[in-house]
């Protein structure tokens, strides 16, 4: 038997008319106009901005702070007595580090004084025998000068003896003249000879004794001859001595070499040190540095003066460093490896290297955010200014 309900169709929407399909295309169109026009505002803005802003900056994060660290050496030898600073803490040059024990530095100074006393008198003595030696000269010349006065009173004599023999020898026939009278004379003349010889004699004794003091004033003027007691060799090597057992004494205080923090420290009380050991590190903070490391494809456009600004994880982006380039390496870091890459080889791949950067940061800027050795810093070069 056939249902006796109908059917009832489905509800249909009325079909969109003609006009409103037309609207709707006109309102999609005009939006994707103003999109449009909004993205090419969009791109238009952000390529005014890249390129009054970021267009001629290179950056880089491979970027580390640095500073000319002083290491503190001992200059002397010698056991530790005191240890003033600790690591981490902050020095100023001149600042007292590390006193050694002193005292075999005393002993030495006390024997360098002695010495150059010793020197100074020993001078004195050589100057005091020079002039000994010169008055014995001096002397001995008034002996010859004396010698040859009885030489010529010798030669009188022995002429006027001569004289008196020869006189009584003319009259000796006519018989006023003895036999014994003539003896006497003859007797007479030679011993007038005698003394004329021997005062010969003396006068060679007498030049040989003044060379011999002549010699001795030599050799003692040779000691003091154009020096004074301070320009004398000995008394200058006492006293080359003695300054240097008083360096030596100054050196068993160590003091701090620059403004810095200690770092590394490795001395402890009653450790004996070597001179030339290391005994601690001092890292000069406010002159550290930034060796910021570039690709060798962005050297294009850097040049010494130009203006970098950092940043660094240690302060986070809320704080700025201003600085110049200073410097640009002689060459990358593979080249000055201890193995350096060998690319001479058939199976070589190239490899982009980096070459350091030396920033100089602005001292009140570091003064006001100290910086530590190591830490990473972020660089940004203005090369717009080339």
């Amino acid at each position: 038997m056939a249902d006796d309900t109908a059917a009832i169709p489905p509800e249909t929407s009325p079909a969109t008319s003609p006009e409103q399909a037309a609207g709707n295309g006109a309102k999609r169109a005009k939006f994707l106009r103003i999109l449009a026009i909004v993205v090419v505002v969009a791109a238009l803005i952000w390529a005014a901005w890249y390129y009054l802003t970021q267009a001629g900056r290179v950056h880089t994060d491979n970027a580390y702070v640095g500073a000319d660290s002083a290491v503190v050496t001992a200059l002397v030898a010698g056991p530790v007595r005191e240890v003033r600073v600790a690591g981490t803490q902050a020095v100023k040059k001149g600042d007292v580090l590390v006193i050694l024990d002193d005292a075999d530095a005393k002993l030495a100074m006390a024997d360098a004084q002695a010495a150059l006393r010793l020197a100074r008198q020993r001078y004195g003595q050589a100057g005091a025998n020079a002039d000994a030696a010169r008055a014995r000269v001096a002397a001995r010349g008034a002996d010859v000068n004396q010698s040859r006065a009885r030489l010529r009173d010798a030669n009188a004599a022995v002429e006027k003896t001569r004289a008196e023999l020869a006189r009584r020898e003319s009259i000796a026939g006519t018989g006023a003249v003895s036999n014994e009278e003539i003896a006497s004379a003859r007797a007479a003349l030679q011993s007038a000879t005698a003394a004329r010889d021997l005062a010969s004699a003396s006068i060679a004794s007498a030049q040989a004794t003044q060379g011999s003091a002549s010699g001795d004033l030599d050799a003692a003027e040779a000691l003091v001859r154009g020096t004074t007691i301070d320009t004398a060799p000995d008394v200058a090597a006492a006293q080359a001595r003695l300054e240097k057992a008083e360096l030596d004494l100054a050196r068993t205080i160590i003091r701090a070499p620059v403004d810095g923090i200690v770092t590394n420290k490795q001395v402890q009380v009653g450790q004996r040190i070597a001179a030339g050991a290391p005994i601690m590190t001092i890292v000069p903070i406010s002159t550290a540095y930034v060796d910021a490391n570039y690709k060798e494809s962005q050297f294009k456009d850097i040049r010494l003066g130009q203006p970098v600004e950092l940043v660094s994880d240690f302060y986070g982006d809320d704080v700025v460093f201003h600085g110049k380039v200073i410097g640009i390496a002689g060459g990358t870091g593979a080249a000055f490896s201890l193995i350096p890459a060998q690319n001479a080889t058939g199976n070589w791949v190239k490899v982009v290297q980096r070459l350091p950067v030396r920033v100089a940061l602005d001292p009140k800027e570091l003064k006001a955010h100290p910086l530590r050795v190591g830490l990473s810093m972020e660089a940004t070069i203005d090369t717009r200014g080339k």
